[in-house]
Order: C-alpha cells, then structure tokens, then sequence
C-alpha cells in the first residue's frame, strides 16, 4: 500500500506520459465520455448546446462555408460540430479516435441524411491527399498535447490547408492557470463509477509546473485486480506563445478571440480562441 501511495503523489515530468487513447477508447469509460458529450447543459467532453449552435453560425458567417468549402473537425467525437455544419451545406471530414462517438456520429448522420466523411483514426497520424478550407480543434484538444506533438500537428495543418484556408482552436489562457491550486483528492468510486463499471478507489492529484505553465490532473485508480494511471495535460498560453508556436510551423496568427463563437478576445478569461493562416511564400 506504502508504495501505491508513492506512486500517487509522484510528480510526473511534464509530458512524460500519454493516456489520451486509453481514456477515449476504454469500453467503459468511452461510453461515460459520449454520455458526457451528448449532455446539452454543460460545458465537459462538449460545449453545451447553445454554444455549439452560435459556434457554428458564427464559423459558416465568418469564414464564408459555401457547399463547395471543405472543412476538418480534428477530435470530432460524436460530430455535434461536423452535424450542423454538414446541415449548412458544407463538405465535412471528422477525425477521432473514439470507436463509440464514430458509432455515434455515423448513426446520426444516417438518421438524419447527412454526407459526413468520419475516419477512425489518431489525428497525429492522418494523412490525405484532400485539402481543405477550414481546419477546426475545438474544446482545448491543443492543450493536451506535448511542444512535439503541437508542432506535429500544426505542421500537418499546414500541409493540408487549402490556398486561402484558414484554422481555428481554442486554447487554456495562462489565466486558467493562475486560478488552478495544486491538491490531492481521494474518493470511493471517484467520479460516480466514470472510471469502471467495478468499484475502484480514485486519487486525483493536481500538479503546476510554473516554469512551463502546465497543469496535470492525474488520476490513479485502484480496482481489485489492477491499478492504473490516467495523465490529463493542460497547457496554458499566452498569446505570444501560441503565435511563436504557430509561426514556426508556417503558419502566422490572424485574429485572436475569445472563444470559438466570435466573441472578443478577454485576457482575464480561462481560454482565447486564434484563427491562423499560412505565411506568404509558405
């Protein structure tokens, strides 16, 4: 027992651990995930639904969608984005992991007689020979990732924009990480049985790396046959940082905003929103 507390408390290096695949393709904990998606009221694995729906009428406004525009929702989960957007008459690409929200989202689609193109795979590891319009990451997916992993994925953005196109992510703002405490949280079944159908004993245990401005919300759980560890990364930015981060990949930072419905950029607030192209010349 000494020694799974040790384990508990240990302060992981940053990034040194990457769980986001167990996490969204568990049986289990996938199906609570989709749960937590498809909820309208909150803000969890999806923004609640009156977000969404003035999300998307801003986005098909604000970046001119036509049915010829092609767009890329990368971690599309159960297509709340790609399903509204395929309803306003624009070619869609949805791109996750998760086999249960694809299921989901194919389900929906066929219900309702929508073209969606949805691909079960990692979204590091795409390739295609298709270009597109617009390439959206929505609900801080970015900030789950390590420096290499961004810097992966920002350079396949820019491989796969069209001429003129345009991405759009939201980020944690390095206000979000002033606000979070370091703190330790043990409970009984944590989370209402999210993490196994069996009983568990969970620990959360947050971390704050300030050189870096990274917080980690690592989960250990504890069954009766198996203990294991679920790393959730959250890297805040600055606005700076994100354009550097941008820039070095080729791709230069046009409008900086609150969130991914349009609204003006709050430096006080928990995230920004950035719109980026590529430089001229790349």
């Amino acid at each position: 027992m000494y020694d799974i507390l040790l384990e508990v408390n240990r302060r992981p290096k940053p990034f040194s651990e990457y769980t986001a695949r167990e996490l969204w393709t568990d049986p289990h904990t996938s199906e609570q995930m989709l749960a937590y998606h498809l909820n309208e009221n909150i803000d969890a694995a999806s923004r609640n639904l009156g977000f969404i729906e003035r999300s998307v009428k801003w986005i098909v406004s604000h970046f001119g969608l036509t049915s010829e525009s092609r767009v890329a929702d990368f971690g599309c989960g159960p297509g709340l984005y790609a399903q509204r957007l395929a309803r306003a008459d624009v070619k869609v690409t949805g791109l996750d992991f998760s086999t249960n929200s694809l299921r989901y989202a194919r389900r929906k689609a066929t219900d309702k007689n929508l073209d969606i193109n949805y691909v079960e795979t990692d979204y590091l590891e795409y390739n295609t020979d298709c270009c597109f319009d617009l390439i959206i990451m929505i609900m801080c997916d970015f900030c789950a990732l390590s420096p290499d992993q961004r810097s992966l994925l920002l350079n396949k953005f820019h491989s796969l924009l069209a001429d003129g196109g345009a991405v759009l992510l939201d980020v944690y703002s390095s206000s979000m990480f002033n606000r979070r405490e370091e703190g330790a949280t043990y409970e009984e079944n944590l989370l209402n049985g999210f993490w196994s159908a069996d009983d568990y004993f969970g620990f959360l245990n947050t971390f704050k790396y300030g050189d870096v401005r990274l917080l980690l919300d690592k989960y250990t759980i504890v069954e009766r046959n198996r203990t294991r560890q679920v790393f959730n990364w959250l890297q805040c930015f600055e606005p700076a940082e994100v354009k550097n981060e941008f820039d070095c990949c080729g791709l230069q930072v046009d409008e900086l905003l609150g969130d991914v419905a349009g609204n003006p950029y709050d430096p006080d607030a928990d995230e920004f929103a950035v719109v980026a192209r590529s430089k001229e010349g790349n």
